[in-house]
């Protein structure tokens, strides 16, 4: 750490050291293998995947698409998160938040994991495949191919950069849904693709804030673990600031109108302003709103979006 700089958050400003969110641990089996694929983080990636397949219709896609594609992202996600938590074991057992998790109880055992992993990735890949088109079906599978191989297995233990280059994965389902109804990908899609690449730094970030102290155990290099408070916050404005810019770029290319544009310019001041408060008042209480707010931000946005698209063709 630099001469003079200030400690990062969790040791300095919580007693007794940051305690860690409650996190319910599953206790039975079929318990055990949803929680393997990380459910809450799902319900986050269908979140821009409707509001996109909007978009890319105009209007109200086929239900059955919709349902189809749902279905083939959650099995497609779920899968990568399970062997995410595989590969992850030994760490995930060093970090308290994360010592409920069932391979680490022992509710699951790591063969069985792999397997019922290796399941859902076919018939996720079926899924899109048959119902929706190859093109999301390859999108969908690259995704889980970068967070397994690029972020899990590669730069999440070697890179102070592993969540920035990872969270591409995360951005990956707008081109899934995007591709399930045009069947192609054009410069909308792939504006959405970097807002929501830009947008999960700051958004882990704000998390790592508050978790700091696990990851320093497991001796991950997440920033906020090995770097000062002034970097880490000076870094999640630039990306704040660069992720706002570019959602306002999607107004005009996605022809969207004033409700779009209103509340993107509103809710990414929020946001700016959220990550700049969180270095003059740095608390762990602080940085958990930042990352409340970050998944509000992203719900908003999207749900702006799809209200634009439905009042400007009548629905």
């Amino acid at each position: 750490m630099a001469v003079g700089a200030r400690p990062l958050v969790p040791s300095r400003l919580a007693p007794g050291g940051v305690a860690h969110g409650s996190r319910r641990t599953p206790t039975s089996r079929i318990g055990g293998f949803i929680a393997l694929t990380k459910p809450r983080i799902i319900e986050l990636l269908l979140i821009t995947t409707v509001p996109t397949m909007i978009l890319a219709e105009q209007g109200w896609p086929a239900t059955r698409l919709v349902l189809v594609t749902l279905l083939g992202g959650t099995l497609m996600a779920g899968g990568a998160n399970t062997i995410n938590m595989v590969v992850d074991r030994d760490i995930d057992k060093l970090m308290p938040r994360t010592q409920g998790r069932p391979l680490v109880t022992g509710l699951v055992q790591p063969r069985e994991a792999l397997v019922f992993a290796l399941v859902l990735e076919v018939l996720a890949f079926a899924v899109l495949w048959a119902w929706a088109n190859l093109l999301s079906a390859v999108l969908a599978f690259s995704a889980t191919l970068f967070y397994v191989f690029i972020y899990t297995l590669w730069l999440k233990r070697t890179s102070t950069q592993n969540i920035v280059i990872g969270g591409a994965a995360g951005a990956v389902p707008v081109l899934v849904g995007w591709s399930a109804v045009q069947n192609n990908v054009t410069w909308t899609p792939v504006v959405l693709f970097v807002v929501m690449f830009l947008w999960t730094p700051p958004h882990f970030w704000a998390l790592a804030i508050r978790y700091a102290d696990d990851y320093r155990a497991a001796n991950v290099p997440m920033l906020p673990a090995v770097s000062t408070l002034e970097v880490t916050v000076r870094k999640m404005v630039a990306y704040t600031t660069v992720m706002v810019a570019s959602s306002l770029v999607l107004w005009p290319v996605a022809g969207l109108g004033l409700i779009y544009g209103i509340s993107a310019v509103v809710l990414g001041g929020l946001f700016i302003w959220g990550t700049i408060d969180l270095g003059h008042n740095p608390t762990a209480q602080r940085s958990m709103r930042v990352f409340g707010f970050s998944i509000t931000y992203v719900t908003l946005l999207f749900a702006a979006m799809t209200i634009d698209v439905f009042v400007q063709h009548g629905f």
